[in-house]
């Protein structure tokens, strides 16, 4: 009585394929999320060591006072403590900084004790040198006017992966893109070197024709990152407090990611996102119009 219409060999197909095309519906959902949850804790996990080293270099340079003496720095998290390590030019630790959790500078702990490297900051200080030897000889790396690249080493469930993250040095300004990863093997030999965007790409904070921007949008063309990356993640972390932006979108061919500062990132389909603000779109020109009827 339910399907008057169909035989019983043709409601069987009917069903299956129903069954078929919600399972496949609900699979495609999971697995969106699950590649948010991890491109999100991957952002994360870089703003967190991002902002050791924002933090550490000024407390570094307040109370250090022989540069001359220092080859470079790395951050990483030890046992869920954020530390800015810097180093001399004959590799060793010229000074710890360690982070509470909320980065307060005045919670900071220095020890500007030289000591030499733990088994652990061997290991990052390895890829780091050995990422920054590859930049500066592979054409893959671009280098910008008024940028400079920011390296940040990652070992996380025994993956070992640098990335590279373009910083602006101008005020007024958020750089995305110009960004690459660099993975590495057991023997820490660069291994696979991606670029992550296809180009550089800036947004201004305040801008002089509209006044301050409340959001932004970028799109993505490279077929392995048609989705936000953990260094856009990072980037929008890093500058919230001086953007206060509401959202960020970047979409591509396949899909839409949609950030907001309260660390939520929604990955859904480019064909459903254009629909949904399609949608917005008309519900707001409806409602409009019954205001104007109502006046």
């Amino acid at each position: 009585m339910l399907f008057p219409t169909f035989g019983k060999t043709n409601l069987m197909k009917y069903i299956l394929t129903l069954f078929l095309v919600l399972f496949v519906a609900s699979f495609q959902a999971q697995n969106l999320e699950k590649i948010s949850k991890e491109i999100n804790e991957e952002g994360i996990t870089l703003y967190r060591s991002e902002m050791a080293s924002w933090y550490g270099t000024d407390i570094f340079r307040e109370n250090y006072n022989k540069m001359e003496n220092v080859s470079g720095y790395f951050s990483y998290i030890d046992e869920s403590v954020p530390k800015c390590i810097f180093f001399s030019k004959d590799n060793k630790v010229l000074a710890t900084i360690a982070f509470p959790t909320n980065y307060n500078p005045k919670n900071a702990k220095l020890d500007l004790k030289e000591r030499d490297f733990t088994p652990v900051e061997t290991e990052y200080f390895t890829i780091r040198q050995n990422a920054l030897a590859r930049i500066k000889k592979d054409t893959i790396f671009k280098v910008y006017k008024n940028t400079s690249f920011n390296i940040v080493p990652i070992i996380k469930n025994k993956l070992k992966k640098v990335y590279v993250l373009t910083g602006p040095s101008v005020d007024n300004v958020v750089v995305f893109g110009n960004d690459y990863l660099i993975t590495f093997d057991n023997k820490n030999e660069v291994k696979h070197i991606e670029k992550l965007h296809n180009s550089m790409i800036t947004q201004n904070v305040s801008d002089e024709k509209v006044g301050k921007t409340i959001s932004g949008i970028h799109s993505h063309v490279i077929e392995n990152w048609q989705t936000i990356t953990p260094t856009d993640i990072c980037t929008l972390m890093l500058y919230q407090k001086f953007t206060n932006w509401e959202s960020y979108i970047t979409i591509s061919e396949k899909f839409a990611s949609i950030w907001n500062p309260n660390n939520n990132l929604v990955i859904m389909k480019t064909e459903n996102f254009k629909n949904m603000t399609e949608n917005i779109r008309k519900g707001k020109e409806e409602k409009s119009k019954s205001k104007e009827v109502i006046k």
